[in-house]
């Protein structure tokens, strides 16, 4: 997974992205980062980022900079798949073109300020078992970045404090 970011203007701002619907695919249309499963055929779990944000949005990362990686996260839901998640941080130039493939629904640049912006704050409400369960998350545009991705945000959030 990589958190991708540009600069404009002397304002960082953060990619997302809106998965595609696909059925069976348990995050079907939530937004995310740029990333995916490891391959055998990736040398590390950088160059899964990096191949998965090519294969995504046709943007490579190995012309920006990939600057280190944030600490590793699982779902804490047991009904996700047992998987690791470990994000990558990027730089890229301002002006890339995104094109996105058929795993992506929309692009989202953010300004990191809003992210930080207390009005940006939002929850996301869902049933699980017959039970309502509620999650913090970020609002971008109408849609909301939860679960893991919103714990990644916080991450990355911690490290533009004063």
């Amino acid at each position: 997974m990589a958190a991708v970011f540009r600069v404009v203007d002397a304002h960082p701002e953060v990619l997302f992205i809106k998965r595609a619907e696909h059925e069976g695919d348990p995050w079907s249309g939530h937004m995310a980062f740029p990333g995916g499963r490891h391959e055998p055929t990736d040398a590390s779990l950088e160059m899964t980022a990096i191949r998965e944000t090519y294969e995504e949005l046709a943007l490579d990362l190995r012309h920006g900079h990939v600057l280190g990686r944030l600490d590793d996260l699982a779902p804490r839901s047991p009904q996700l798949p047992p998987i690791i998640i470990r994000p990558f941080v990027a730089v890229v130039a301002p002006d890339v073109t995104l094109v996105p493939s058929h795993e992506v629904a929309a692009t989202y640049w953010v300004p990191l300020r809003v992210l930080q912006h207390e009005d940006t704050q939002a929850e996301h409400v869902m049933t699980i078992n017959g039970a309502r369960a509620r999650f913090p998350g970020f609002r971008v545009d109408e849609h909301i970045v939860w679960g893991l991705t919103e714990r990644i945000v916080r991450q990355l959030l911690s490290l533009f404090e004063p």
